[in-house]
Order: structure tokens, then C-alpha cells, then sequence
């Protein structure tokens, strides 16, 4: 059976994941480790479970989800996989952690990304596949993760429980987000979990029923 576990990181209170199964093998998804102390929680759990790093994924590429690539590509020797929409978002992180006021110490160049995933790959990883779904909206080209057999989708900064991602940073834009939502997780059965890029996870289900954004939108 797959296996979510995730950690609150960052002054962002950004959720990083890591996904594993009974093989022990396990993908990071948005390691949003910020200082030593969060860097070592991630790689303590990891070593605590036994667990063998073969993936290293982000959503997209805001700042607060990209904090931690250069310690999990060095740590555990794995090249950054994005979607290739995402490159204008990741390469302008030195210039958005100068905007942000954030300390030189805690800035690390990212990782060039070797290989882009697309709409419709399958993230493949112990007996574990993830089916890629193509979601912009809060971002140019947010992709998420969904798992069929464990009845989950690992989000990004798309659907939160009772809201949604902003859309006033570059890339964004209020309709597409909302027809992501509805093409690529109002689709999905109403059991399957939400893990979302910031706060408690919630269902499909709980955000068809009572998100007001949906509702608005009469998604």
C-alpha cells in the first residue's frame, strides 16, 4: 500500500511529501525545507523508515516549494524533475527570495532539471504509480499527482481545503485554475484524498459539498 507523509516547512507553512510503499522506495515531492533543523527532520524520517529516495518532483516551482531541492538532489543524488512550463517560475528564484527579504544563508541555487514530466506520464516508483495531471492556473504549468489505487491526488497550491491557490502571482489566472479544478479533481470520485501544497488535507467530496470558490463557479 502507498504511504503519504508530509511535513509543514518554511516561515510559508509549505507541506513537503514524501510517498512510499511497502518496496521502501519513496519519491520527494516539493521539499519545502528551509533551515538545518527542517532538512534534518526530512532526512531522519527517511532514514528512521528505511526508506530509498529515487525521485525528487515539484508541483511547481514558487519558492516556497523549491527551498529544499538543492539539499535533496545533493543528499540523495537524484536530478529535479519539473514540467518544462515551469522553468521561467524556477529560474526566477534569486530574484524572488531577494523580493521576499530572505537571508543569503538560507538561498540555494536550484538544480538545472534533467528530465520534464508532461500531462498523462505515470510516475512510477515501487509497485506505485502516479497518474500526472496537467493543472495551471496558480501557476503556468502546475502539474499534480494522482494515485488510483490508494485514492489520493497530491495537489500543489491548486485546492486547499476550503479554498484554492491565489492567482495574482505571475502565471496565474483565475480561470484556468477553475477549470483545472473542475477538468482534473471535481472528476475524481468523491473518497479520494486532497494532499494539498499548504494546510490539513481534505476529500473531494468535503470541496464539491462545501468550497465556496466551487460553488461560486458552480463547478
Amino acid at each position: 500500500m502507498t504511504q503519504v507523509h508530509y511535513f509543514t516547512f518554511s516561515p510559508f507553512a509549505e507541506n513537503t511529501y514524501i510517498i512510499y510503499d511497502d518496496t521502501k522506495e519513496c519519491i520527494i515531492v516539493d521539499p519545502g525545507c528551509y533551515t538545518p533543523a527542517e532538512r534534518d527532520e526530512l532526512s531522519q524520517f527517511i532514514s528512521d523508515n528505511a526508506l530509498t529516495p529515487v525521485r525528487l518532483i515539484n508541483t511547481h516551482c514558487h519558492l516556497d516549494h523549491v527551498f529544499g531541492n538543492r539539499y535533496v538532489a545533493d543528499t540523495y543524488q537524484l536530478p529535479l524533475e519539473i514540467h518544462e512550463g515551469e522553468l521561467p517560475v524556477l529560474n526566477s528564484f534569486p530574484m524572488t527570495v531577494q523580493m521576499y527579504g530572505i537571508p543569503a544563508t538560507q538561498q540555494s541555487p536550484d538544480p538545472d532539471p534533467n528530465k520534464f514530466i508532461k500531462e498523462g506520464d505515470t510516475i512510477r516508483f515501487g509497485n506505485t504509480e502516479l497518474e500526472v495531471r496537467f493543472t495551471p492556473g496558480h501557476s503556468p504549468a502546475s502539474v499534480s499527482f494522482y494515485c488510483a489505487n490508494s485514492n489520493f491526488i497530491i495537489g500543489g497550491d491548486v485546492l486547499f481545503q476550503g479554498s484554492i491557490g491565489r492567482t495574482d502571482l505571475p502565471g496565474g489566472d483565475m480561470d484556468t485554475l477553475m477549470q483545472s479544478i473542475k477538468r482534473e479533481f471535481l472528476s475524481l470520485p468523491d473518497n479520494v484524498v486532497v494532499y494539498s501544497g499548504h494546510g490539513n488535507p481534505t476529500t473531494i467530496g468535503q470541496e464539491r459539498k462545501t468550497n465556496p470558490f466551487i460553488l461560486q463557479y458552480q463547478l
